[in-house]
């Protein structure tokens, strides 16, 4: 598998993309709905190739759940590529226009980035979530999967390109690194003659890495340390349940709750339900000496490494606080800018919650497992960006598009 090959054969194609109608662009992922669920159980036998694997190699539990197509992720699948056909195509649009005093007008207009490299680790339905957005948005997009979802990746960039070729949308623009030699990916982020963007959505080794390695422009999706804040206005019940929700529905993604803060003036009566109900559902607690207090059996100890952990599992860092205060500079210290949130029923802290904690998403009363393009309404995401340059949180359809200034004259010359 030579990466050069692959990367200069997207750059080539890319400058065709503008020029594909939205409707081939939507027929194209209408098609891949069509033939995803009509191969459900080709894509069924290849996920548990992987699955069977990655048990072999003890993987936990939740990183075997990243890995799994069910019928409820294929049906996901398929919403999504959907969702992305139904979206307005932002190619082309003009975001503004002003005239000049001397005439000329100038404007701004929506246009691809060019060719999207993404890195991922796990989860073989972002290749459908990050094809889709790139198909609609005239991107061409070079996939490398983790060597743990080889057999379902491979499969469903076969699919994709089936509907392509079908509908007249260019096989080529949809590229896939066919292989599970890791050190490929040290030469593909070096490939910036080919390659206008690289996103790396995966654990932090693996981003710290192409952003150390990377010739490349990245967009980095950094590690989901997030916390919800039970304030000492909170809604015990509320409270619970999005904690709960938060640590407990889906613990192997990156907006799952990692540290839970809670309000010392209602730590009370709120932690002995919260620890009962985390017991029952398997969570290992990890606390400070306050939390401890509640039951210094079941509660470890926290170290000075916790607050910065994401577990990616059920795990929990739990930690008692005094003020609002104390657990927004908790949040700003040792979180990693992704996802948090606060319960509380007071207006003026859920307000000050929201204007100084620095993240890309911040939530009054929800939990944290809400940061998702689809559920946002961007029909999919290509990760969830925690930098500050281009693009932060979801990255949607729009964010795979830049400006392009137009200018048109009548003669006009500088004088």
């Amino acid at each position: 598998m030579e990466i050069r090959k692959i990367a200069e054969a997207a750059k080539k194609v890319s400058y065709k993309l503008t020029s594909i109608s939205t409707d081939v662009k939507n027929r194209t992922l209408l098609k891949s709905a069509e033939l995803i669920d009509a191969k459900r159980d080709i894509i069924k036998t290849e996920n548990e190739k992987d699955l069977k694997a990655a048990e072999e190699k003890g993987l936990s539990r939740a990183m075997i759940d990243r890995l799994l197509l069910n019928e409820k992720r294929i049906k996901g699948m398929i919403n999504v590529l959907h969702d992305v056909a139904k979206m307005e195509d932002p190619v082309g649009s003009v975001i503004k226009m002003w005239k000049r005093p001397n005439g000329i007008k100038i404007g701004k207009m929506r246009v691809p980035l060019g060719v999207v490299g993404i890195i991922y680790e796990s989860r073989p339905n972002v290749t459908v979530e990050a094809a889709s957005l790139c198909i609609k948005s005239s991107n061409a997009i070079i996939l490398k999967g983790g060597k743990e979802a080889i057999n379902s990746n491979r499969i469903l960039v076969n699919i994709l390109k089936e509907a392509a070729e079908s509908e007249g949308f260019p096989p080529e623009a949809i590229q896939f690194v066919d292989t599970t030699d890791r050190s490929v990916v040290k030469e593909m982020v070096q490939l910036d003659q080919f390659i206008d963007v690289i996103i790396p959505r995966g654990g932090e080794g693996l981003i710290r890495f192409v952003a150390e390695n990377s010739r490349i422009p990245v967009i980095k999706h950094y590690k989901g340390v997030c916390h919800v804040f039970v304030d000492k206005f909170a809604d015990l019940e509320k409270a619970w349940n999005i904690c709960f929700n938060a640590k407990v529905q889906r613990p192997g993604v990156c907006n799952a709750m990692e540290t839970m803060l809670v309000h010392s003036e209602i730590a009370d009566g709120f932690m002995p339900e919260m620890i009962d109900r985390f017991k029952k559902a398997g969570v290992e607690l990890r606390g400070c000496k306050r939390a401890r207090a509640y039951d210094p059996e079941y509660i470890k100890e926290a170290t000075e490494e916790d607050w910065y952990t994401e577990y990616l599992d059920l795990i929990l860092a739990v930690r008692i606080v005094d003020s609002l205060e104390e657990a927004i500079e908790h949040i700003n210290t040792y979180g990693s800018h992704h996802s948090d949130a606060i319960v509380t029923e007071n207006y003026t802290n859920g307000m000050k919650f929201l204007n100084d904690v620095d993240s890309a998403a911040v939530y009054i009363n929800a939990s944290t497992r809400f940061t998702d393009g689809n559920v946002f309404g961007l029909g999919a995401e290509m990760g969830i960006s925690t930098d500050k340059i281009h693009v932060r949180g979801p990255m949607g359809l729009e964010d795979l598009t830049i400006p392009k200034y137009i200018i048109f004259g009548d003669g006009q010359i500088r004088e």
